[in-house]
């Protein structure tokens, strides 16, 4: 299996640039056609939240015209920070994963070789995410249900990163998470967005996966006091493919680039 995954998109109304710089309407269309030219198809595509930027209906509705193209491709939705729970499922009714459980949208999937379950981290209006004890009582009896292969997402990763002001706006309830994966080691991957820039770190007796965005990446610098600057880095999405290894995980970069060039030719190695 493939799982494609991108992450904050930030659709804003209108086509407006975010920031008053970043087309991320356009940025989200060249991903959607990345998608769709890779040589082999993804099986699902999940998008891991800041789906939109302020989390209003005309956004959903522009996020879901530019995603139409991956048609019958499975598409599975966590709300970010800057989502609104209700203007989301409003925009995607036939999405009835999104309905799995109220008040918070979490779910399971069970379609695939690989079980996916999301979780719901946004505390309305902050930044930062919070996994409290009823969310993650869910994730722990889902959990039970089955030992399947199973890759969880989240918006918020729940590592320090070293990026002051994204560390700022992090997520609560980490210790308590760690604690649910350690009795189910069938989660085989954590997936997060948030942080605008691919990142890995080991957690909970798992490794998380953190996906680039598709427009803007969160500038790199290690500092606590780093100022919130972003960065026009080449856009890109994560692949996460189930191998004989494992789960494997590949950063895909969206843009034309030179190539591909042969290393050989008539059998041997050019020089």
């Amino acid at each position: 299996m493939i799982l494609a995954q991108i992450s904050d998109l930030h659709i804003k109304p209108q086509r407006r640039l975010a920031y008053g710089v970043v087309d991320t309407a356009a940025m989200l269309e060249q991903c959607v056609a990345a998608l769709l030219q890779l040589k082999q198809r993804p099986d699902a595509v999940i998008a891991t939240g800041d789906l939109v930027d302020l989390g209003r209906p005309e956004e959903y509705g522009l996020l879901r015209e530019i995603l139409a193209p991956l048609g019958s491709l499975p598409l599975y939705l966590l709300p970010g920070n800057h989502d609104e729970r209700g203007a989301l499922r409003a925009a995607f009714p036939e999405h009835g994963y999104l309905r799995q459980w109220e008040p918070f949208l979490q779910y399971a999937i069970e379609d695939h070789p690989l079980r996916l379950i999301g979780l719901d981290t946004v505390i309305p209006g902050q930044g930062g995410g919070e996994l409290c004890a009823q969310r993650l009582a869910w994730l722990d009896r889902t959990l039970a249900q089955s030992d399947r292969p199973t890759v969880v997402a989240l918006h918020h990763p729940p590592f320090v990163t070293g990026i002051g002001h994204m560390d700022r706006v992090c997520l609560s309830g980490t210790e308590g998470l760690a604690q649910v994966l350690m009795r189910h080691p069938q989660v085989t991957r954590l997936i997060a967005g948030h942080l605008h820039r691919p990142i890995t770190c080991s957690f909970g007796g798992t490794v998380v996966s953190v996906s680039p965005s598709p427009a803007h990446l969160v500038a790199l610098d290690l500092s606590i006091d780093a100022p919130d600057d972003f960065v026009m880095e080449p856009p890109g999405f994560l692949l996460h493919a189930q191998t004989a290894s494992g789960l494997v995980t590949h950063t895909a970069y969206i843009g034309d680039f030179a190539g591909p060039y042969p290393f050989r030719k008539g059998g041997r190695l050019l020089d």
